[in-house]
């Protein structure tokens, strides 16, 4: 995941976050009053309203507005969040599609925050480089926190509460690091220390997902964030565990419903739109 400083100051009135230029979101709300809306959205509030300094994490592309005073504004710092994969990277996919969190609830953040605005009120050399580095700090520290509180967050089964079970943890982490690597049912469950019956149905239950499914749209994920950067799919059924690029090129269709050349240039031709 990769953040970038998007806004420090006031917004007055009413400011968009269009989904159409393909970033999550994070915004802290330091001081002021806000309402949200979603316009569009289904299953989401219409509008929502904050009155205390609030943390804001859209981890998925969605289009909302703030809607502040129209004179004095409320004071903001906020970033754009792209992660590995896009939308189906397996952090993206697992959280909901907002997370309010008002900022006394989570533990540690409120240092991790002071360092934040501390370096975006002063313009000092790095301070881009730097903010970015600590906005990421700030979204980890989120993440702990839903690991602790998947209930409270409404986090349904997916990677986010694999990663609860210290045991599951063990052979996602050795999944994520090696996708490319051969994994057969057993050497998951090696790596989780449990017989495979047991580690298949447990993946299951948390996860949501069988361990081969769960391994292939992570690989999936990683080829179409490779393709988009220009490596050649020959480059790519390699690093990802296929047999040939004709394998890895079956495998993206059957997922995707069409070749990595047309998902390419569809891909393309979307951006060509938005630079319009």
């Amino acid at each position: 995941m990769q953040a970038r400083l998007h806004h420090s100051g006031a917004l007055c009135g009413t400011s968009q976050f269009d989904a159409g230029a393909g970033h999550g979101f994070l915004h802290v709300l330091r001081r002021g009053r806000l309402r949200v809306s979603h316009p569009g959205a289904r299953d989401m509030p219409r509008s929502m309203h904050f009155n205390e300094p609030t943390l804001l994490l859209y981890p998925r592309p969605l289009t909302h507005r703030f809607h502040n005073p129209p004179s004095e504004g409320s004071d903001f710092t906020c970033a754009r969040l792209d992660f590995e994969g896009g939308a189906n990277n397996p952090f993206a996919r697992a959280l909901p599609p907002l997370i309010c969190l008002p900022l006394s609830r989570v533990p540690g953040l409120d240092q991790a925050l002071e360092l934040l605005f501390a370096e975006i009120d002063r313009v000092r050399c790095g301070q881009r480089l730097l903010a970015d580095r600590l906005f990421e700090v700030v979204v980890i520290q989120v993440l702990r926190w839903l690991l602790d509180h998947p209930q409270e967050a409404g986090t349904r089964p997916s990677f986010l509460t694999g990663l609860s079970d210290p045991r599951l943890a063990r052979a996602l982490v050795a999944m994520h690091d090696a996708p490319g690597a051969s994994w057969p049912l057993h050497r998951m469950a090696e790596r989780a220390g449990m017989s495979r019956t047991a580690f298949a149905n447990t993946f299951r239950e948390v996860v949501g997902q069988t361990p081969a499914d769960y391994l292939s749209d992570w690989r999936m994920s990683l080829a179409q964030s490779r393709l988009r950067e220009g490596q050649a799919i020959k480059v790519l059924a390699d690093e990802l565990g296929y047999a040939s690029p004709s394998a890895l090129s079956r495998a993206f269709t059957a997922k995707l419903g069409m070749p990595p050349r047309v998902w390419l240039n569809k891909c393309a031709a979307i951006d060509n739109h938005e630079a319009l």
